[in-house]
C-alpha cells in the first residue's frame, strides 16, 4: 500500500508571529553584531505587541548599573484594557540578557561611536524577543553609497527576470 503524500501550501509550516522591525537602523548605522535578548513586559504591554501595536524607530538601548535597559520605545496602550490596568507607553523597559553578555556588550559599546539600537521586536516560542544590534553611525555619504548599491542591485535583478 503507498504512503499518502501530504499536500503543502508551499507556505512556512509555523504560523507567522508579529514582528516589528527598525528599518530604518539599517540605513543610519553599520551593524556589527546582532543579539537576541528577552524583555520585561507588563500584561497590557504583550497584548499590545501581539496586536503589532508598537514603535521601535527612535529607541535605543542602554547599559545602566549591571542592567540593560530599553529607552524610547513605544508600545501603544491596550484599548480593551481597564484604565487602572494601561501601561506607560513610553517607559525604560528592562532586557534579559547574561551577566556576561551585558559585560562584552559594554566593553563593545564603550568604543567610540559605538552605539546599541534594536533591530526588532519579535515573540519567539511565546517569548517577547528583542533583536539587538552593536551599531556605528553612518554619515551621509555612506548612507548615499548604500542606496546606490541597493538600486544597482535592484536593476542587475530586474533584468535577470526580464531576460528569462
Amino acid at each position: 500500500m503507498a504512503k499518502k503524500k501530504k499536500q503543502s501550501d508551499g507556505g512556512d509550516p509555523k504560523p507567522k508571529s508579529v514582528r516589528i522591525a527598525n528599518r530604518k537602523a539599517f540605513h543610519d548605522y553599520h551593524i556589527d553584531e546582532k543579539i537576541e535578548c528577552g524583555i520585561e513586559l507588563e500584561g497590557t504591554e504583550v497584548k499590545s505587541l501581539r496586536a503589532g501595536q508598537a514603535k521601535i524607530d527612535e529607541a535605543y538601548a542602554r547599559v545602566e548599573n549591571s542592567q540593560v535597559f530599553l529607552v524610547g520605545a513605544n508600545i501603544a496602550p491596550y484599548p480593551q484594557a481597564a484604565e487602572g490596568m494601561q501601561h506607560n507607553p513610553t517607559r525604560k523597559r528592562r532586557l534579559l540578557l547574561h551577566r556576561r553578555q551585558i559585560h562584552q556588550l559594554q566593553q563593545r559599546i564603550q568604543q567610540k561611536g559605538k552605539t546599541l539600537v534594536p533591530l526588532a521586536m519579535y515573540f519567539h516560542r511565546g517569548w517577547a524577543k528583542v533583536e539587538l544590534g552593536v551599531a556605528e553611525g553612518k554619515k551621509n555619504y555612506d548612507k548615499r553609497e548604500s542606496l546606490r548599491k541597493k538600486d544597482h542591485q535592484r536593476d542587475m535583478q530586474r533584468a535577470l527576470r526580464k531576460g528569462k
